[in-house]
């Protein structure tokens, strides 16, 4: 009997040291990714690329030329980013993206050079002031703010109290972010013959059409 329970007792020993030295389990890291201005995303079904504008709480404001309401939203690096939300202004033309728990908003624009302009607010910049735009197939190209409350007739419909600015766009950049001086002026929506001049919708009507706020830094 005596020896049954030393034998129990060594058996349980061993069990216990055993368990003690079982690594306990480790929580699997989810990844994050920062949503930044000027970065590329895609909708599905398939459609052409276009460019992040500025991050808002909850997400981005683009243009809704780039996706129907409730289209996925890829973004740059072919992660699954949001859903786009339904546009609610003439021909599409302002839109945004809600996106999803694996992207971070951010109160940057990507200069395409390794570097980033950080978003310090949204005060309307004067004309004649200058300006730059980052585009997800352009890049970081600068001119000047030419004109403000400009009207112009595009295919999907007639789009007012537009900013034009002498930066030339080019396919892919719809959506792009213009910036002033660290402050959010607007998002691509259309450009001239040639890609230029290019048409901007101002981003505080965005902001106050679907009640978001800017994300700054």
């Amino acid at each position: 009997m005596i020896r049954s329970l030393l034998v129990l007792t060594g058996t349980l020993a061993g069990t216990l040291a055993a368990l003690a030295m079982t690594p306990a389990p480790q929580a699997t890291a989810v990844a994050v990714y920062d949503v930044r201005g000027g970065d590329s995303f895609t909708t599905a079904p398939a459609s052409g690329r276009c460019t992040v504008g500025f991050s808002v709480q909850g997400g981005y404001v683009t243009t809704g030329k780039c996706g129907s309401p409730g289209a996925t939203v890829i973004g740059y690096n072919g992660v699954a980013q949001g859903t786009m939300q339904p546009s609610t202004l003439p021909g599409g033309a302002g839109g945004w993206v809600k996106t999803n728990t694996s992207w971070r908003p951010r109160g940057l624009v990507n200069r395409h050079d390794g570097t980033f302009v950080a978003v310090r607010g949204s005060q309307a910049a004067p004309v004649g002031s200058a300006a730059c735009m980052a585009g997800a197939t352009s890049g970081w190209k600068c001119g000047t703010i030419q004109a403000r409350n400009v009207t112009v007739n595009f295919p999907e419909g007639t789009l007012t109290g537009l900013i034009r600015a002498s930066v030339c766009a080019a396919p892919g950049d719809l959506g792009a972010p213009l910036v002033a001086n660290g402050q959010a002026q607007g998002v691509l929506v259309g450009s001239g013959g040639g890609g230029c001049p290019s048409y901007f919708y101002p981003v505080d009507k965005l902001l106050s059409v679907y009640g978001l706020t800017l994300v700054t830094e």
